[in-house]
């Protein structure tokens, strides 16, 4: 579908579509509402692109130089998701893991300084962790005696049972209220700072404050890893993110992230086979919810710029059919539904969903598909990627190229 004139004139006049060339990416200790969101606006879904094929946990993937010539292609400015571990905190020990996602930022920012990579951290810790030894500096960072030991799994669950064994045996939801938990988020978003990483995903937060409904504890810990950032991070600032049901986390007035996050939340369309759209109040989507506030970077606003992707989670056990619950498109996570619909189609949804998402709420940004993992039926999982289809990416489908004109649309 085209976008006509007249759209583009109105979307250009409230300064919420297109953007210059010579936009302004500078920031320092801080980012001002201009540049963050500039970023949104160039944002991509691209995860694992700094994990090494030993550690990808979300399907095989060896196409990395064809990842960062898209990169480059299309201008993008903000990579999501660019590394995680779900569990297998061991990982973090392996001299392959994160010297591997520093090497890859560096050839990143070697044509394009401004590029900001981001980190998942998620709300899941394994028994894993007891394999990693605290860090003096970890122990000092919250005022206590240092101690020759490793992280403590049991340590950082809920006393009460809730959220244990969550994600399978030995895996669980954290409890932020936990003195080991917060060493913990501490350490690992510290490793990532150094690594040269500017965001920070901490996915769902809800999960984790059960009893930190104040967000004391949260503030509390945010702030020793924007004090670390302020000494140790490339611009001393990182940008830090959560999913947020609610809206937001605001205490007295001050919001708790950089910026909000959260999936699409897609509607299926029963009139034509695999139709989905989108619609503000549709289940728990972020449209216009947004809440503000002052920012990290003390700036006020009364909602606060926020991204939304498409999330992936897995299938119902009708694949296909309609009518399915959200979050389900028929019967698909979202990205797995937009893999399973035509290039063509999937081309001219991206385009409606940009626009759609611009004009109803000017806080609100798509985060493009770039890299994500499908969950399809095929064998061994694998990942949607927006590559152009080539040899150095077979299994590519294209979407770079409508992603980039989108993009580089001006009145």
């Amino acid at each position: 579908m085209k976008i006509n004139t007249i759209l583009l004139l109105l979307l250009a006049s409230v300064g919420c579509f297109g953007q210059p060339t010579t936009a302004n990416y500078n920031f320092s200790g801080n980012i001002s509402e201009e540049v963050l969101r500039n970023y949104l606006s160039r944002s991509v879904t691209m995860a694992e692109i700094c994990t090494s094929p030993k550690f990808k946990g979300d399907g095989e993937d060896n196409a990395l130089a064809d990842d960062i010539r898209l990169i480059k292609n299309t201008g993008a400015k903000f990579i999501g998701r660019a590394i995680f571990r779900w569990g297998s905190e061991q990982n973090l020990s392996d001299p392959g893991f994160l010297p591997f996602a520093e090497n890859v930022i560096k050839e990143v920012h070697a044509f394009d300084q401004d590029i900001i990579f981001q980190a998942a951290i998620f709300e899941a810790v394994s028994e894993n962790v007891e394999k990693i030894a605290i860090p003096a500096q970890v122990f000092k960072a919250f005022g206590l005696p240092v101690e020759e030991r490793n992280f403590d799994y049991e340590a950082m669950l809920y006393t009460n049972g809730l959220y244990k064994d969550q994600w399978g045996k030995g895996k669980s939801v954290p409890d932020v209220s936990r003195i080991e938990t917060k060493l913990w988020l501490y350490y690992l978003a510290t490793r990532y700072i150094d690594a040269g990483f500017e965001g920070l995903h901490w996915g769902q937060v809800a999960l984790m404050n059960a009893n930190d409904k104040d967000l004391t504890h949260w503030f509390g810990m945010l702030g020793k890893i924007r004090a670390y950032a302020t000494s140790n991070a490339r611009r001393h600032f990182v940008l830090n993110d959560a999913h947020v049901p609610g809206g937001g986390f605001v205490k007295d007035g001050k919001l708790l992230m950089d910026f909000h996050s959260f999936p699409l939340r897609i509607k299926e369309d029963e009139s034509r086979e695999m139709k989905g759209v989108l619609k503000e109040g549709y289940s728990d989507a972020l449209y216009n919810k947004s809440k503000g506030g002052i920012t990290p970077s003390g700036w006020k606003c009364k909602s606060l710029p926020y991204v939304v992707e498409f999330d992936n989670f897995g299938v119902s056990n009708k694949p296909g059919k309609a009518p399915s619950a959200s979050p389900f498109v028929w019967g698909y996570d979202e990205i797995t539904w937009f893999s399973k619909l035509t290039p063509e189609s999937q081309k001219e949804w991206l385009e409606y969903a940009y626009k759609w998402v611009r004009m109803t709420d000017n806080n609100g940004y798509l985060q493009m598909p770039v890299c994500r993992m499908v969950v399809d039926g095929k064998s061994p999982v694998h990942k949607y990627k927006a590559n152009n289809k080539s040899d150095a990416c077979p299994d590519g489908t294209g979407l770079e190229c409508k992603i980039k004109e989108i993009w580089s649309i001006t009145p």
